[in-house]
Parts: structure tokens; sequence; C-alpha cells
């Protein structure tokens, strides 16, 4: 079916506040919709729904399509290919996989209700003759629009390349057949669109707001920043066929520089002071962090696929009920991962969940490579409206998605002065710490030396992002921009071929930890760095570690990670078949290597 939907009405939803609703409150004409503000606003909020649910960061952008990478890997499975998630995650996927066409479509969905926004809310009469707060209110609606519909195209790009682009209403195109655009053109456009945003929407610390998930300026500066170095970073080509990028990227790092320089001067956010808080005691919890490190992050709430998130059902520690357990636990954390934090590194036991939770809240050691994803667990749910459901076969907890956090602001500033100046200055080195130091608890001593030249300091970049964002649905797309990808799967495979074989450096780990049982956290005998001792202490449960790699069986460990990646076509999905046949004009234009 065509993707981009002709429309004469918007559908809308009540308010993109925290117990979000997909129900429209009423569908109007063009006239009607944007007859004042109020209503106004809430067609705004239904381009905002499009952001959560099952096609969106619910489930598919978040937990389906950024795995596997060099972290973590995606749903897992003795059926290979399944034509599903497993397929996405193993870099296997086909153009009829039905797991792709949702998610692409749900895109355009939305970039039709913000071309819609876009074109009527600067002609009606109160965005140039109302009042004072009339026309702010407008005028901020439009920025945040302005501001979605790059991140829907922001999203397209970077899952599949070029593809057709349209910036005004369906019912305004003379025709809807239309060819794909080259996707340098969408980022020079919706960087433009977002330049053109971040006057009309206040800061944070001026707007009010009591979650961040309306798009206030620092939200708009720092996508604005990241975009920017997606634009000057390499992707796969539909010309060359190749992974590339453009000869002037660094002007791109140069927009990245200078909007972070502004989000960071401007005082509007900050880092937590506890890595652990910051999603214990805020995302999970469902409330504001007062420190307003999440620059935006996407409403969920209303318990249905449709506008909220599987986070914390489809990732994260099960639930134990007896012979019964609920949840999928389908993100599973890659050894290599956990044991390349240091072990002093607080945001390990954030990112890694080593336990599936009993009813009573006790908890029960899983096996090394059966670790999954921590930041959003149903045992960190305290929020009374959302308690009683993490303790049953819910799917769906509230728990908001984190679009941009503070801590991104911090590193693309270290990383675009870097690649500018072919080295970090001081101030670059310096926000690098801040990062890593919050990471160790504050304790300075801990995070070694940090480099001052510029192949180590990005290394070091790369490395720090990826202990930072694990399970945030970011590495996998670092990876492809940095043309690191292919590179770091390779690498990922040959380590776990060296701890599975006990070589340097994974030689001292152990063969088997021992927890206590029935307890409300995981209590160790032995220590996680250390060889197994021979005896085994009295009153402790034995459980596979390390040795539980292995690479034989129906599903081959090591073998499985990234299985059928191909450099040069696994870095863009394939677009969906009825995209294709719907559109003459894609026809032969099929994505690299799925034709």
């Amino acid at each position: 079916m065509l993707m981009i939907a002709v429309t004469s009405t918007v559908s809308m939803i009540s308010s993109c506040k925290k117990y979000l609703t997909e129900t429209p409150a009423a569908a109007f004409s063009t006239a009607a919709a944007f007859s004042n503000v109020a209503m106004a606003t809430d067609v705004v909020m239904g381009v905002y729904a499009r952001l959560s649910g099952d096609s969106g960061y619910g489930i598919r952008l978040s937990m389906y399509f950024p795995y596997d990478n060099d972290e973590m890997l995606g749903a897992s499975s003795n059926t290979s290919p399944d034509g599903d998630r497993r397929d996405i995650a193993r870099y296997g996927a086909t153009q009829t996989n039905g797991q792709i066409e949702g998610p692409l479509e749900n895109l355009y969905t939305g970039i039709e209700r913000a071309n819609i926004c876009i074109k009527y809310i600067p002609l009606m009469s109160q965005y140039t003759n109302g009042s004072s707060s009339d026309q702010a209110t407008l005028k901020r609606l439009y920025g945040e629009v302005l501001t979605l519909r790059a991140q829907f195209y922001f999203e397209i790009i970077r899952n599949w390349g070029d593809m057709p682009a349209q910036f005004i209403p369906s019912a305004d195109m003379p025709t809807l057949v239309i060819p794909k655009t080259n996707r340098d053109v969408i980022y020079d456009h919706i960087l433009d669109d977002l330049l053109t945003a971040e006057p009309l929407v206040p800061w944070r610390t001026d707007a009010g707001v009591t979650r961040d998930e309306r798009i206030t300026k620092g939200a708009v500066k720092g996508l604005r920043a990241r975009i920017a170095l997606f634009r000057g970073g390499y992707s796969l080509r539909n010309d060359s066929k190749i992974m590339e990028r453009r000869s002037d990227y660094l002007k791109y790092y140069q927009i990245a520089l200078s909007e972070c320089a502004d989000v960071i001067a401007s005082n509007a956010h900050g880092l937590n002071s506890s890595y652990q808080a910051l999603f214990k005691n805020y995302v999970d919890a469902h409330t504001l962090d007062p420190t307003g490190e999440i620059l935006f992050e996407v409403a969920m709430a209303g318990g249905s696929g449709t506008a909220d998130s599987k986070l914390g059902y489809y990732d994260g520690p099960r639930l134990v009920n007896g012979s019964s357990s609920y949840g999928n636990s389908s993100i599973y954390i890659l050894p290599t991962y956990f044991y390349a934090f240091d072990q002093n590194d607080t945001r390990r036991d954030v990112t890694v969940a080593p336990y599936y939770v009993n009813i009573d809240g006790t908890k029960v050691l899983q096996k090394l490579v059966s670790l999954t994803t921590g930041k959003f667990r149903r045992d960190w749910i305290t929020n009374p409206g959302f308690v009683g459901l993490a303790y049953t076969g819910s799917q769906y907890f509230g728990i908001n998605w984190p679009i941009l956090r503070y801590s991104d602001i911090l590193l693309m500033y270290a990383e675009a002065d870097n690649e500018i100046n072919q080295k970090p200055s001081a101030t670059s080195i310096q926000y690098f710490n801040q990062v890593r130091a919050r990471g160790f608890g504050g304790n300075t001593a801990l995070i070694g030396t940090t480099p001052t030249t510029y192949d180590a300091f990005f290394t070091a970049i790369m490395n720090e992002r990826s202990f930072e964002f694990g399970g945030e649905g970011i590495r996998k797309y670092d990876l492809i921009r940095w043309n690191k990808l292919y590179t770091n799967i390779l690498a990922t495979r040959a380590n776990l071929t060296l701890m599975m074989n006990k070589q340097a450096p994974y030689n001292n780990l152990p063969q088997s930890m021992y927890y206590l049982t029935g307890q409300q956290s995981i209590v160790y005998s032995n220590s996680l760095y250390a060889p197994t001792p021979s005896a085994t202490p009295t009153g402790y449960t034995k459980i596979g570690w390390v040795s539980s790699l292995t690479n034989t069986g129906t599903i081959p460990y090591i073998d499985y990670v990234a299985k059928f990646f191909t450099p040069n076509n696994g870095e863009l999905l394939p677009i969906p078949q009825a995209t294709m046949q719907a559109n003459p004009l894609l026809s032969g234009q099929q994505n690299p290597g799925y034709q």
C-alpha cells in the first residue's frame, strides 16, 4: 500500500503527557482542526502519537531494528530464517519480512500529519494577530512539528537510506507516485527545518514541563547535532553501493559542535549524579528527573500496542511465578560487552540485568550467555499506577523511551571537536571526563588517563558511547556512521572465541558463579574477575558462567552474532515489497544487496 496517506482530516489525541492514549478524540476538517489554539494543540499531539506504540519506539524502532551489534544480541530462535524480528537482528531480513512495513508506514503517517500542521498552523489568524500568548503557543507548536518531521525522516534515512520524500500535505501533491530523494537532500532540508524551529520553542527551564515528553529548545538543538553527525558520517550509498561519506563532512561536524555548545551553555540540562537513579528512580519510576538529563523522551501509556511500549517486557528480566514466567527477555548482553566494562563502572550493573525476578522480588541468577538488558526492568517500576502490572503477565508498563540525553550532548561535542581539530581540546576532554566520571560514581581517580591524540581519543569516544548508551538503540547506528560495524562484529566474534577457549585477556575469568538464592539482590560468593574456587561454598547455588559460552548445537552462539551480516548490504534494511509494488518509480531501486 502507498506509504503516504491522502487525508483531509487529522486524528487527534488529547495529550502528549503521561497516560497517553491513542484513541482519537475526534476527526475534523482542516478548517475546524486549526480554528483555535486548543484544537491545533490537539492536532500536534496527534503527530507526537506516531512516535509511540508497537510500530514506533514502543518496540520495533527501539528493540527490533538496533540489533545485533557489538554489545547485544536481538531475539534468538531455533528457527532461522524466520521472516520476522530474528532475521532483522541477524541481518537476514528480506523485503517480505513482516516487521519492517508497519514501522515505515507509521513514520510516513507521522510525516503526513506533520506536513498538514506545518502548512496550516502559520495560516491561522492567531499565529500573527492573536494575543501574545496565542502567538507564542502556535509558534511553539510549529517548531515542534518541524522537529517531529525531522525525527521521522531521520529514522527513515538511517534504516532505509534514500527514500521518497515530500514536505507538503498529500492533498497538495500533483501525484503521490514520486521517486527516491537523495538522503543528503533530505538531511539538508530537515537540518534547515530544525534551525527554523530553534527560536520558536522554549528552553526546558522556561517551558514549565512536568516531563520531557514535549520538544524544547535543547531537544531541537541536540537532535540537529545528532542528525548533522549522521549527515557527515558514512552511509551505504545507492549509487556506488558502498559505504561512503561526503567530502564536505566537516561542515556538519561544525554544526554539531555549535549546537552542542549552545545546549551546554544554556544550563537548561545537566547530568544526574547517579547513573542508576536516572533509570531506576526516574525512567522506570515514571517521574521527572530534576536535572533534565533526558532532553526528549517518547510518552508511553494506555496499555495497548497503539500508544504504549513493551519496554520492561520485551527486554529486561523476566518475572518467574512458580512454573510460569512472563516477559520475553529478548535482548541479550554479549559476554564480551559485560567484561568490557571496568569492574568499578556503575553503568555495567544498570545496563545489564543478570537475573530473573521472582514474584516475591527475590532474584535468580542467569548464565553468562543469558544476561538481559537492564535499563528498563519491571522490578524497578514503583509508580502505583504500574507497579501492579509489573508483577503480572501484562506486556505494557508505560515506560518512556529516551530519545536524547545530555550525556550524548557532551560526547557529541567531544567527538565533533576532535574530528574538526584532529585532536581533542581541553574542553572536549573536560566534557568526556564528566560523562566518564559519573559512570564511576564521581570518583575521578578511577577513570584512567584520557588520551590527547586524535586516534586514541576517537577510540575512547567509541568505547565511552558504548558504556554510556548500551540498550538505548544507539550503538548499531553509531558504528554504521563510523563505518565500523563489520570491523566490530568480527572483533566481537574473535573475542568471544578467546573467552570460550580461556585465552587472554579472558583466561582468569570464572567458569561458574555461586550465589545465594532467596535474596532481593544478587549476592555472589566468588569474584566475577577471578577463577572459580574449587570448593562449592555452603548454601550457595552454582550457575554456569563462562562455561555457558559455546559454539556448538542448534544455535552456535558465536557464529550467531550478526550471522548474515554482509558489508555494503546489512547497513540498510530492505524496502518492503508492498512499498515497492505500490510505487512504479521504485522498480529496480531496492537497496543494495536485496535485489
